[in-house]
């Protein structure tokens, strides 16, 4: 296992107050996607505020109301929208694994933490040591979320998997993909027009890659 860089990993830590991460969902007509009333959500978000304030908290929306297709190309960078890789027409059959999520349309995830620490690890070996410090990893459209709330999530050399989403295939084992959100050099399929913009893709399971992190947090709260 790679050993780790002490201080390099992301804080992140100040996000916008809920009642602001709202307004962002509605502005971005994730209300919409997810089939919810605009005064739903900021009423979550006001009640998630007064019950618990909002210091370092991020505002979800259920993956079974918006799904990573769509929230993908509400992202943006540089001006230019998020997009999913073309060769991975099945994101949104990459669902939580062993992650119990609320059962309510709207939660919240504390502690976030880009997982800089373990760049060059493989997912293999970096579900293991998120366990053992009780942390638990984000799921794709939890990372989307992040970004949305957050753009400063992405830099350069320094983006996250989230392998707490992943696809199970119809004899039971694993695809060996893993989910991921990162920032496109525009090359290949991607198309030059795309260079800089935010991007939904995939890596092997097993594989190493020194510019992508691996995203979790403390818990995720109704």
């Amino acid at each position: 296992m790679p050993e780790t860089t002490p201080g390099t990993s992301a804080v992140l830590s100040v996000l916008p107050a809920l009642s602001a991460q709202a307004e962002r969902l509605i502005e971005s007509g994730v209300h919409e996607i997810a089939g919810l009333p605009a005064a739903e959500i900021r009423a979550y978000a006001a009640d998630a505020e007064a019950r618990a304030g909002s210091d370092g908290a991020l505002l979800a929306v259920h993956p079974d109301r918006a799904p990573a297709s769509a929230l993908a190309p509400l992202l943006r960078r540089e001006g230019k929208p998020g997009f999913v890789v073309g060769d991975m027409p099945d994101v949104d059959e990459f669902t939580p694994t062993a992650i119990e999520l609320p059962d309510a349309p709207l939660y919240v995830l504390t502690g976030l933490d880009r997982g800089d620490h373990m760049s060059n690890w493989s997912p293999d070996e970096a579900l293991p040591a998120l366990t053992k410090e009780d942390r638990t990893p984000l799921l794709l459209t939890e990372g989307i979320h992040w970004v949305l709330q957050q753009p400063a999530a992405l830099e350069r050399n320094l983006c996250f998997m989230t392998i707490g989403s992943r696809l199970r295939k119809p004899n039971g084992t694993f695809d060996a993909r893993t989910p991921a959100v990162w920032i496109s050099n525009g090359t290949g399929r991607d198309g030059r027009e795309r260079r800089d913009a935010p991007k939904v893709g995939w890596c092997w399971w097993n594989n190493r890659h020194t510019w992508l992190g691996f995203a979790s947090a403390t818990g995720r709260k109704p």
